[in-house]
């Protein structure tokens, strides 16, 4: 059993109620720690430490350029220890090492790139149609923000939002899902080696009626950062409208994976299994809804089953393993009641639907990759969420019809494209409603390129050279030079 603390104000301290809560490894189904169990006064505490550190603190008299070489420090100390870091995800989310070892290895180069662009911000002078005046722009930190973080990569989708955060210069308050805090935790730990002053980056723990609400609400922060669901995300937007803060909200998504007769059958059949299967659909970003051509319909759910059935289960620190454990006992409860509403709806499950009893599995919180056949778009199934390994076939008759149906829904976060017609694939990009559009691959992501979602997948882009504009304010400066004063009571 391992004890943690949270950090507030570079100290590692106990929730104030002295109160904690358990975390339980997905695989073994057994606790293996304990996290500070905080409420709204530990968030006052981190608050009050950012603040300062924003308005007062060393933080604040550091120039862009010093703030870049602490991120690239910090980008030095994640590697060293990225097999600690990912060993501790896999342990507190269940997801594979082999994934999480490859993502850890990934995350330095956010605060690469980031620190990089901390100094490359520039304001612009304004070519004025005022007489006697010079005009300019300033971009300035929007001050404190929280981050508040999902549990099924807590790292990656923590540095989306530190990494730009930290360049832009403002302090942050963390909370981590109340399911996975350890590895955010941890990471305070590189934090405080790498030099960074007192209050700057702030963890509190807990549960979102206890932490999240007094984030949501605090008038101390200034913005907030959130990837998680979509009714979390909309609660936070309700609360946080009453101070007006900056809001950066990364949710779900139902995407789907286009694949026209023309595509390369095999490496489609491969790219869908990977948007669906790896991390055992618990991203944001799962192609969750297969559509494929009448044409060619029956020979690649034929050929995508028969993959998808080699997918190996187990322990996820195993380097063979290729699907892992849901990552907490309310999430699997709720992939299996959606698997029984799709069969109430009438779609056929031609491989999974229920739970994963093989040995391998042990007591963990498996289940079986499913997919259904004879799915209507009008189906739940096909327009709610899983977060789970759950497929859901359509058929579409021609490109206006795939279009017309993968628009169909309330998000917009991604979609594949699988063809061989380029001219085909950039008017897919066109017509496609999502954030991101992949062709002939699905599931990539860098630090270089902007994330994130049309309609209910939320608003803002994290990563890429647009994130740092969302934690910064544009401020106009206006320099007259003119002996005298015009008219007071005229607007110039």
């Amino acid at each position: 059993m391992k004890d943690f603390r949270c950090f507030i104000n570079g100290a590692w301290v106990n929730a104030q109620s002295g109160e904690t809560f358990e975390s339980t490894d997905p695989f073994t189904a057994k606790v293996w720690a304990r996290i500070p169990k905080c409420d709204a006064r530990d968030v006052d505490l981190a608050v009050d430490a950012a603040r300062r550190a924003f308005d007062t603190g060393e933080w604040s008299k550091l120039n862009a350029t010093q703030r870049g070489h602490l991120l690239r420090k910090l980008g030095d100390l994640i590697l060293r220890d990225a097999d600690h870091l990912a060993s501790t995800e896999v342990q507190d989310n269940g997801k594979l090492y082999a994934e999480m070892r490859g993502q850890v290895g990934y995350i330095p180069q956010w605060f690469y790139y980031f620190g990089g662009l901390a100094d490359k911000v520039e304001g612009a002078v304004m070519p004025i149609d005022k007489p006697d005046m010079f005009t300019y722009t300033r971009h300035e930190p929007v001050g404190v923000v929280a981050a508040i973080t999902p549990w099924n990569s807590p790292l990656l989708l923590l540095t989306w939002k530190l990494a730009p955060a930290l360049a832009a210069g403002c302090t942050m308050v963390i909370k981590p899902s109340e399911f996975t805090s350890a590895s955010t935790l941890e990471l305070m730990r590189l934090i405080d080696e790498a030099g960074f002053s007192k209050g700057v980056v702030n963890v509190v723990t807990g549960f979102g009626a206890d932490v999240g609400e007094a984030i949501s609400t605090h008038s101390g922060i200034d913005k907030i950062a959130f990837t998680g669901g979509e009714a979390s995300g909309r609660r936070i937007a309700q609360q946080a409208s009453g101070t007006f803060k900056r809001l950066t909200l990364e949710l779900g998504g139902k995407s789907a994976q286009l694949v026209f007769p023309d595509a390369n059958i095999d490496n489609a059949v491969k790219g869908v299994v990977s948007g669906i299967f790896a991390a055992t659909g618990q991203t944001c970003i799962a192609g969750s809804r297969l559509l494929v051509h009448e044409s060619i319909h029956d020979q690649f759910l034929e050929k995508f089953v028969e993959l998808a059935k080699t997918a190996r289960m187990g322990d996820p620190m195993d380097m063979a393993t290729q699907v892992g454990p849901v990552t907490t006992q309310p999430q699997y409860k709720r992939v299996l009641s959606m698997i029984e509403m799709a069969r109430n709806e009438g779609a056929q499950a031609v491989m999974g639907g229920q739970p994963a009893d093989r040995l391998e599995c042990g007591d963990g919180w498996f289940i079986e990759p499913t997919v259904f056949a004879g799915v209507r778009n009008d189906m739940r199934i096909a327009q709610e969420e899983v977060f789970g390994p759950v497929l859901s076939v359509i058929k579409f008759s021609d490109d206006e019809e795939a279009y017309s149906i993968a628009n169909d829904t309330a998000y917009g976060l991604a979609a594949g494209v699988w063809t061989s017609d380029m001219a085909r694939a950039f008017t897919a990009a066109k017509r496609l409603r999502a954030g991101t559009v992949w062709t002939n691959t699905y599931r990539a992501v860098s630090y270089m390129m902007p994330f994130g979602g049309f309609k209910n997948s939320g608003m803002g882009r994290e990563s890429g050279q647009e994130a740092i504009h969302d934690f910064l304010e544009t401020k106009s400066v206006w320099l007259a030079f003119n002996k005298d004063v015009p008219n007071p009571f005229v607007m110039r």
